[in-house]
């Protein structure tokens, strides 16, 4: 806990990052443990900290990693300060809560108690505290995989990007994330000629903008499955009511797909985007007087593309849905490569399986992330990239307690159980099995 709250007191808002707040720290406690530690900056205010345990070297390294940036704040709007780590009611708020310096707190620990124990290892442990997650990856995980890989080459990484269900009481189940959906910048461009706002215009940029938005908001991309998703349903529905259950197994029928897709749109919108590539209008902006008709608007899509989507062919897509030859469609390259599939056969998933079961007592589904995370640049280079996380309540999104909220927060038992089922995970991995 001491430590955990001393990494949510460090202001490593992105932007403009300053991750050296949280890498200084980090640094100083391992190197006092004698755990030599390497760090690696394009930026000397944006450091990335790579420590490492050695095993025998009978099996390759396993990857533990954290980011150690944050999602700015609006501090009017939290009940503690956002950097105070405030213990209140069983709870620790603060940015990065869950987002994702439980991770970082939880290799930490790993870290330390894997030399205070003097585990025997199979396997190099290496610890991966990296900036920039959050948006500016060139300072991160980037530079990372193209300058320094082999201080991180790993057979298997785990990191954020999973955790556990609760709802009202109950734990449900954990999801592991085994790929990710991709990110791509597109921005729809509306032109028309200015005018005076007292004489309105059939050509206003806004108005056809405003169209376009409405055309992109009711189509619906066509619905796809991959090994992950399609055993995440199966299993899903297992542990589901009956109606649930049917709906779950039922996206296949093409007599109930219609239906099953627009109650997932409505009641269950993070299951309606896992099917799909998904499309969000974000950003607004155009204008500037109100007495003036604006020669151009625009409006920044949030596009996630499932993996394996023909970018090209969809581009050409909104195009069509849009048909209007006053909005240019306009896609930007992306900071994620394509996220492969990390499988779910193999040691590592069985292992994560096993501790989840022995913590939580509940089922594992297999998850694509909706979001996206640095597993994409680890998986992209070979390495079979898991996300874990603690358990949080699932009422705790809505109720804004939730990773980018405004008051993120954590149970400071879930803390706790989720370094030791992260040990546990460590253990089965890289341990000698004496």
């Amino acid at each position: 806990m001491r430590h955990f709250q001393a990494i949510l007191r460090a202001d490593t808002a992105n932007p403009p990052g300053n991750e050296v707040r949280a890498t200084d720290y980090l640094k100083q406690v391992l190197e006092a443990e004698g755990i030599p530690v390497k760090i690696f900056a394009l930026d000397p205010n944006r450091p990335n900290l790579v420590a490492r345990i050695k095993g025998s070297g009978k099996k390759r390294p396993l990857l533990i990693a954290g980011h150690s940036d944050v999602v700015t704040v609006d501090p009017k709007k939290w009940r503690f300060p956002p950097f105070s780590a405030t213990r209140d009611s069983g709870y620790v708020y603060g940015r990065g809560a869950v987002d994702d310096k439980d991770n970082v707190a939880a290799c930490l620990m790993i870290m330390l108690l894997l030399k205070r124990l003097n585990i025997p290892l199979d396997r190099d442990v290496i610890f991966l505290a990296e900036s920039g997650e959050e948006s500016t990856t060139t300072v991160g995980i980037d530079f990372m995989v193209s300058k320094h890989f082999q201080e991180i080459d790993a057979e298997y990484a785990l990191a954020e990007g999973g955790g556990v269900r609760r709802e009202g009481g109950k734990t449900l189940y954990a999801q592991v994330g085994t790929t990710e959906k991709i990110p791509v910048p597109v921005t729809l461009v509306s032109r028309g000629p200015a005018g005076h706002g007292s004489v309105p215009l059939r050509t206003n940029a806004i108005v056809h903008l405003s169209q376009a938005i409405a055309k992109i908001a009711a189509w619906q991309t066509p619905m796809r499955l991959n090994d992950t998703t399609r055993a995440y349903f199966e299993r899903l529905a297992t542990i589901s009511t009956p109606e649930k259950a049917e709906r779950y197994n039922g996206i296949l029928n093409p007599e109930k797909a219609a239906a099953i897709q627009e109650y997932f749109a409505v009641h269950e919108p993070a299951h309606h985007s896992m099917l799909r590539t998904s499309i969000s209008p974000n950003i607004i902006q155009g204008g500037y007087r109100a007495n003036v008709i604006p020669s151009e608007a625009q409006v920044r899509l949030d596009v996630r593309a499932f993996p394996g989507e023909d970018m090209d062919k969809l581009l050409a897509e909104i195009k069509t849905v849009i048909n209007d030859p006053a909005v240019e469609v306009v896609a930007t390259a992306g900071t994620r490569p394509a996220s492969a599939v990390s499988p779910v056969e193999n040691e590592a998933f069985k292992a994560i399986e096993q501790v989840i079961r022995k913590h939580y007592g509940v089922i594992t589904l297999p998850s694509m992330s909706t979001g996206a995370s640095d597993k994409a640049q680890l998986r992209a280079k070979g390495i079979h990239s898991y996300g874990i996380g603690p358990l949080t309540d699932t009422e705790d999104g809505p109720l804004g307690f939730g990773a980018h909220s405004d008051q993120e927060r954590i149970l400071e038992t879930e803390l706790h159980r989720f370094v030791r089922m992260h040990w546990d995970a460590v253990i089965a991995l890289a341990g000698t099995g004496k």
